[in-house]
């Protein structure tokens, strides 16, 4: 059974950075681990993701220049820094691992296996 904890969230101001983390725990192998968000009353959205190899990595263009998504595979942990925040960056940021991946379905939510619980970003003006 694959768990996911992130952490990291808080109070940032606009401008200002947060960098979350997940770890998983569980047998992993080949993998597509993902970070997406969801800010109230909206639907959940994707925000990066990136395979076990860590040889490409996706973002949502509401992020790409800002956030930057890395993994640590001997720390079993995925990242997510986020930079030059704005205030539509607010949401709760789930960290989701699919198994074993494709990128041709990694920015569609229904395709992740395993879910954290997420951890909520909240970025003031």
């Amino acid at each position: 059974q694959v768990q996911l904890q992130e952490s990291g969230g808080g109070l940032a101001q606009a401008g200002g950075s947060l960098r979350l983390s997940c770890v998983a725990s569980g047998r992993l192998y080949r993998y597509m681990v993902a970070w997406f968000r969801q800010a109230p009353g909206k639907e959940r959205e994707f925000v990066a993701a990136m395979p076990e190899s860590g040889e490409q990595t996706y973002y949502a263009d509401s992020v790409k220049g800002r956030f930057t998504m890395s993994i640590d595979n001997a720390k079993r942990s995925a990242y997510l820094q986020m930079n030059s925040l704005e205030v539509e960056d607010t949401a709760i940021y789930y960290c989701a691992v699919d198994t074993p991946g494709s990128r041709l379905t990694v920015r569609f939510g229904r395709y992740y296996d395993h879910w954290g619980q997420g951890t909520q970003v909240t970025v003031s003006s």
